[in-house]
């Protein structure tokens, strides 16, 4: 009598990192969340603008009571971190991309800073929220508060970044220090609006959930564009 024994299955192999499914979970988590902040704001709702006062009003005190660390928030905040500073650290990057040959990695984050910026203007203009006012400043700002242009687009930008240099694999010490300095900078920046006195901190919380809403779009059509080539 024959016996036939059956091999046991192989596990089915494990989604790698920043596949579809976890990239479709957190830009559906992001939207989720972003919608919600954009409707309480909008209504203004009381519990989030008395915390939002009560934070406000809590750093402007610190603020005006430690001028040194006051002055080296606005350096931070008006030079390292200003949106035409991390524009400019995505045109390099679309350049870097585009001489390499990787056309299509440089395209995806040339339109996602574009539609970024265009979409933060047009919330902006939306929402029409008032920023901060103080009898002292410390710093001035204009246009509406909502959301944080600093905090979106440090987000988008240091994400996008990251999300590239994992693309091309870059080498593990690298990755590192690209995710410190992002980590350092999204978290900076957003400290440094309220810190002077020109954000909310929900203008801040804001700019980072549509930010990072942003990168995981742009990770997901990079991905549906790359996997309807290769069924071609």
């Amino acid at each position: 009598m024959t016996i036939v024994t059956m091999a046991p299955r192989s596990p089915l192999p494990e989604s790698p990192p920043g596949s579809p499914p976890t990239v479709r979970l957190w830009a559906v988590t992001l939207a989720g969340l972003s919608a919600l902040l954009l409707t309480l704001v909008a209504a203004g709702w009381p519990p989030l603008t008395d915390w939002d006062a009560s934070v406000a009003a809590r750093a402007h005190e610190v603020a005006l009571a430690h001028p040194g660390a006051t002055r080296t928030n606005r350096v931070f905040s008006d030079w390292v971190w200003d949106p035409w500073t991390m524009r400019a650290l995505a045109a390099v990057t679309v350049l870097w991309l585009w001489r390499r040959g990787t056309v299509r990695l440089a395209v995806t984050v040339g339109v996602a800073c574009l539609g970024a910026a265009a979409a933060q203007q047009l919330l902006k203009a939306a929402v029409g929220r008032e920023r901060p006012e103080w009898p002292d400043p410390v710093d001035t700002a204009h246009f509406a508060a909502y959301p944080s242009g600093h905090a979106m687009t440090a987000t988008v930008v240091c994400g996008l970044v990251v999300w590239v240099l994992h693309r091309v694999k870059t080498a593990r010490p690298v990755l590192v220090a690209a995710w410190t300095v992002a980590v350092v900078s999204v978290a900076g920046v957003g400290l440094t609006r309220v810190w002077l006195g020109v954000h909310w901190p929900t203008d801040v919380l804001g700019g980072w959930l549509l930010g990072g809403l942003t990168v995981a779009l742009a990770a997901l059509a990079y991905r549906r564009v790359e996997a309807a080539d290769r069924r071609q």
